[in-house]
């Protein structure tokens, strides 16, 4: 036998070894909820040298899954059946504080958002530490030793210096290898990951996907892995747990989900999924340009003699031409000015010098008087719906403030209202109802209705479909694809996610440092990236290669 053979077969006994064994595990919701169970009946085991990926939707159990092995669920979200056999101890029988001992010894957990799971006041290296310092017998210097350590191991930049970081002094990605060492500081036999990479950009997401392979092969670790990403599966599960409504409708390895799925629901989750092939689109009319962006330039600081050096240009000379019925799509990294252009587009933030055309009219350096009247013909739908809406007004009080605000009658503003939540597929009765009582999805073709009210030009899309489940996503993209057309509207739309660009933008313009490095028709950058930055990112999207069953 070979070396190459022995290795496999060590492997194989590994993976065979359950780390994490879910029996038959049940958790009860507070009385008044939409259904009894977060989570019924659901059995899946997890290897030592193994990658499992946990798929849904909201609302489908996988976070409470996760929740209930960490003992981290509110009091009243209660497992009541089952068990949770983690290295042959039951969780479900452990007290508190046997709990919190398990914690970092034997299981960690890397959450979806670093900072609000990191404290903001103190430093990142000590934050670590106190992991050693509550675990083990170490010295102060021995746990700084090993700090250093698993901070080398996730790969951080002069991680000596970054010791003595705060959280916010350190990128998105950088952040989540924190959270990763300390995950890892004392070498747990399973690690969770609820979401780790659904706010990163690609390709600080494929560097964290990398991280995470490299770390479980490293340390023999066992890895549940909550995402609603099919690319990201593609990427790192060897096998996958399809959940739905508390439920686990199907399992089986990678290949034979993503390839071969048996069940309605996982084949609906993997149709959903964007293909990084561009849709075709429809010839554009060119010669009428609703939106015209020329020599735009955004720089923060550099007041006063001696700031020089603190300068930020955030955009720098940037064009742009959206015409009627087209959908210019805006890629690039956090930081790369995306969100600083569509900003000073719209006039929530001033251009710092160049010329914004909306229907012919230049907007970019008119007082917010003079401003106000244009402010109908160009809206913007954020990546945040809850946030973008306000939770003491009904959502038909929210959709017809902006056209009252402009003179329109409240019949005729109610009457719109109603109009265009049949158009974003809602039902017109809902406007009596409050933000929090609709699903992430529907706020956000809320907050589309909204923009629609008053009847725009531009519509700009900023992040809108980001953080949507696959389903959901999918049924966004096609209504504003839709109302793109039905109104004529000229649309700008902004994501980190080149799969969801591929189906909606006519036109792609690749964004670094605020500067544009590539323009052109989406098929043709796909097909043909120039500028190397282009095709780090195109190389960089989770599943590129993956052909998905349709």
């Amino acid at each position: 036998m070979t070396d190459t053979q022995v290795a496999a077969k060590t492997m194989g006994a590994a993976a065979a070894t359950p780390v994490l064994e879910v029996r038959n595990l049940s958790v009860a919701l507070p009385k008044g909820a939409d259904r009894p169970f977060a989570v019924e009946d659901i059995s899946f085991t997890v290897g030592a040298r193994e990658i499992v990926c946990v798929v849904g939707e909201s609302g489908s159990g996988k976070s409470v899954t996760a929740f209930t092995t960490m003992g981290l669920n509110p009091k009243e979200v209660k497992p009541v059946s089952g068990e949770i056999i983690l290295q042959g101890e039951d969780l479900l029988k452990k007290s508190d504080a046997e709990m919190r001992r398990l914690r970092g010894e034997k299981m960690a957990m890397i959450f979806q958002e670093p900072m609000t799971a990191l404290n903001p006041v103190i430093k990142v290296g000590d934050q670590i530490r106190e992991m050693l310092e509550i675990h083990t017998d170490l010295s102060a210097a021995e746990q700084k030793e090993r700090v250093l350590e698993v901070m080398a191991d996730v790969s951080l930049p002069d991680h000596v210096k970054m010791y003595d970081s705060y959280p916010h002094q350190l990128s998105g990605g950088q952040r989540q290898r924190i959270m990763i060492a300390m995950a890892l500081a004392l070498e747990p036999g399973l690690l969770i990951a609820d979401e780790p990479t659904t706010a990163l950009d690609v390709t600080t997401q494929a560097q964290i996907l990398d991280l995470i392979k490299d770390i479980q092969r490293r340390h023999g670790s066992g890895v549940l892995f909550i995402t609603h990403d099919f690319g990201v599966v593609a990427e790192i599960a060897d096998r996958i747990v399809v959940m739905q409504k508390g439920k686990i409708v199907e399992q089986g390895t990678r290949d034979e989900i993503l390839l071969k799925p048996q069940h309605p629901y996982t084949k609906m989750l993997i149709g959903s999924v964007p293909s990084m092939t561009p849709s075709h689109r429809v010839e554009i009319d060119k010669r009428s340009p609703a939106l015209i962006a020329q020599k735009v330039n955004k720089v923060y600081g550099g007041t006063g003699l001696f700031r020089k050096s603190r300068e930020v240009h955030a955009n720098k000379d940037v064009n742009l031409v959206v015409h009627r019925r087209e959908t210019l799509g805006v890629v690039g990294e956090s930081g790369s000015g995306k969100s600083t252009l569509a900003r000073c587009i719209v006039r929530l933030q001033d251009p710092t010098s160049g010329h914004i055309e909306v229907e012919g009219a230049d907007i970019a350096t008119i007082s917010e008087n003079a401003m106000r009247p244009h402010r109908r013909d160009i809206q913007i739908v954020f990546q945040d719906p809850y946030r973008s809406l306000n939770p003491r007004r009904t959502v038909g009080q929210s959709i017809v403030e902006g056209p009252m605000n402009f003179g329109v009658s409240e019949a005729e503003a109610d009457s719109r209202a109603r109009e265009l939540m049949e158009i974003v597929g809602l039902s017109p009765d809902a406007l009596d109802r409050f933000p929090h009582q609709f699903s992430g999805g529907q706020r956000q073709r809320i907050c589309i209705a909204r923009a629609l009210a008053m009847q725009p030009k531009v519509l700009i899309a900023d992040e809108a479909v980001s953080a949507l489940d696959v389903s959901v996503q999918a049924q966004v993209l096609d209504l504003l694809d839709d109302v793109r057309e039905r109104y004529d509207l000229a649309m700008l739309f902004i994501t980190h996610d080149l799969r969801v660009a591929a189906q909606i933008c006519d036109r792609i313009m690749v964004m670094q440092n605020g500067v544009v490095v590539e323009e052109g028709e989406t098929a043709k950058v796909y097909a043909d990236p120039k500028h190397e930055y282009t095709r780090s990112l195109l190389a960089a999207a989770p599943g590129r290669d993956v052909a998905f069953a349709k």
